[in-house]
């Protein structure tokens, strides 16, 4: 459908701000202020998620319930309605009967009075970059308010995947590697305990107000993929990849702790470890190639590169010339932003 001239003119607006670039948190920041200007949202949550496993990391949120943010989240990863890893449109909750709604709404969002929720997912041929959530207290989002965030869709996708390829810069010398990390979280997401240096990640991944502790999200969202793993709602491991700082990729994972043999405590009561540790050299070159948008066999070549292949060595591997390895890595240079071999490696493997 066409677009009512009030969301044509914040589309052309927002294609200025994809194009404009920046981190992947100022680009949400300005992108939202352009989104709740237009749609009028109350509260939001928008989400940068792993390429692979869909699962959230780093939000920018504002949300009304934020002593109960570990329940809000757990139910919204069991919710299989609109899920964004399911979503091929923009979506909004009043298009499902209220019996088809799900656990989110039912146990939190209409008891808050929550109208409707917009959702939007944002994933192309690479992966999944993110997913967002507009809720409203006053009226539901129309035809033409869906319509317009299938409209951005393409171009926020791209910005957001462009903004996680400039995370990519050499480590520093001499910069110190995290962990493993451990956050200990009850069955139903609230911390038991942590390792000392924890927070510290934790606070750089979602900056705390002052004098707040930092807030665990990112672990809230790998837990809360572990549980719906156990409930069958989807079938991606409670895994995600997401940057820190200076190039720094960490990986969090999530897993039932193993009470020993003869425990009498089923599964689901049982505590769960998160683990917070550097991104494996493979695991950063794998998003590395993703957000740069690289051929499978542009990703193939820099596999075999990262092995310590030469040119004649990867020509062989891959089963062509080396005047056709030569010219892949010119289309690599090129979409890396990248001048030689060794920083091009660098940067990749975060060594």
């Amino acid at each position: 459908m066409a677009l009512p001239a009030v969301h044509a003119r914040s589309r052309e607006r927002v294609l200025r701000i994809c194009a404009a670039g920046g981190d992947t948190r100022a680009l949400r920041v300005r992108l939202l202020g352009e989104f709740r200007g237009l749609l009028g949202a109350e509260a939001f949550a928008f989400l940068l998620t792993d390429p692979v496993t869909s699962v959230g990391c780093a939000p920018v949120a504002r949300v009304p319930v934020l002593p109960e943010l570990p329940r809000l989240i757990r139910l919204k990863y069991l919710t299989a309605a609109g899920r964004w890893t399911v979503l091929t449109g923009a979506a909004a909750l009043s298009g499902l009967p209220e019996g088809e709604r799900g656990p989110l709404w039912e146990e939190m969002l209409r008891p808050l009075g929550v109208r409707d929720v917009a959702s939007a997912v944002f994933r192309d041929r690479f992966g999944c970059w993110g997913f967002l959530d507009l809720w409203r207290y006053g009226a539901e989002f129309g035809a033409a308010d869906l319509a317009y965030l299938d409209a951005v869709a393409g171009p926020v996708t791209e910005a957001l995947r462009r903004a996680q390829a400039s995370a990519f810069p050499a480590r520093p010398q001499g910069t110190g590697r995290p962990g493993p990390l451990v956050l200990l979280l009850s069955p139903d997401l609230r911390v038991r305990g942590q390792t000392p240096e924890a927070p510290a990640y934790l606070a750089g991944l979602i900056p705390p107000e002052e004098g707040r502790a930092p807030i665990p999200a990112a672990a809230y969202n790998v837990a809360a993929q572990l549980l719906a793993r156990e409930a069958g709602v989807d079938p991606n491991p409670p895994r995600a990849r997401v940057h820190l700082a200076e190039g720094l990729w960490l990986t969090l994972r999530a897993a039932r702790i193993d009470d020993g043999p003869g425990s009498r405590v089923p599964s689901s009561e049982r505590e769960i470890a998160v683990t917070i540790e550097e991104t494996t050299p493979a695991d950063r070159l794998d998003v590395f190639c993703r957000a740069h948008g690289l051929t499978v066999r542009e990703t193939e070549l820099l596999g075999h590169l990262a092995d310590g292949a030469d040119t004649g060595a990867a020509a062989d591997a891959m089963s062509v010339s080396a005047h056709t390895v030569q010219d892949h890595l010119k289309s690599v240079f090129t979409k890396t932003g990248s001048r030689h071999r060794r920083g091009l490696l660098a940067r990749a493997l975060g060594t």
